[in-house]
């Protein structure tokens, strides 16, 4: 890990930290869903589109399979959010992309980081206006604490503690090896 002075960014996961933490993610999973081939994945705009891909083939791997091929989704919270009166500019607006009925479905909420766990309540909300799902299960790849409601993650992949001010950031990409995540001081407001 990279140290940093108080005002700059600071590395504190590289891409082998983010590969481990995927890979607990799971097996946690399979170890609760001996059969993953019912569930069906639901990413949060924006960082849990990729996420869920790497996951899948975690998953995949683990099982010593090429691929599982697990019904994937997109949920955006834009309309589902109760900060609207205190945001500074208009929340980017993403399409729900959930090709498949959520109906007494198992499904896994994935992101890529969890803080006050308004995000995830507001992604909640949005999957259940689509149906009403047979159980939930939360992933996140960074838990950074600081809750705000009673919801925690089932599975976890890292887990880091922070200042409320401070922002942590994941950056996943196409490459792997580029993959990283920082903590940066003073940039979150409530």
């Amino acid at each position: 890990m990279e140290s940093a002075s108080a005002n700059h960014p600071r590395l504190v996961f590289d891409n082998r930290d983010i590969a481990r933490g995927i890979e607990g993610i799971a097996q946690g999973l399979l170890r609760r869903h001996a059969d993953p081939s019912g569930l069906g994945l639901v990413g949060i705009h924006t960082g849990g589109d990729l996420l869920l891909r790497r996951l899948e083939a975690a998953m995949a791997q683990a099982l010593g399979r090429p691929r599982l091929n697990l019904d994937k989704g997109l949920v955006d919270i834009a309309f589902y959010r109760d900060d609207w009166t205190r945001l500074r500019q208009v929340p980017k607006l993403n399409d729900t992309v959930i090709h498949f009925p959520v109906e007494g479905r198992r499904l896994v909420l994935i992101d890529d980081v969890i803080f006050t766990g308004r995000t995830v309540r507001s992604a909640l909300e949005a999957i259940f206006s689509l149906g009403r799902p047979a159980s939930v299960d939360l992933a996140v790849l960074v838990d950074r604490g600081h809750r705000e409601l009673p919801i925690q993650p089932d599975f976890t992949g890292l887990s880091l503690a922070t200042q409320r001010s401070e922002s942590v950031n994941v950056f996943l990409y196409p490459e792997p090896p580029k993959d990283h995540v920082l903590l940066e001081p003073g940039k979150y407001r409530e």
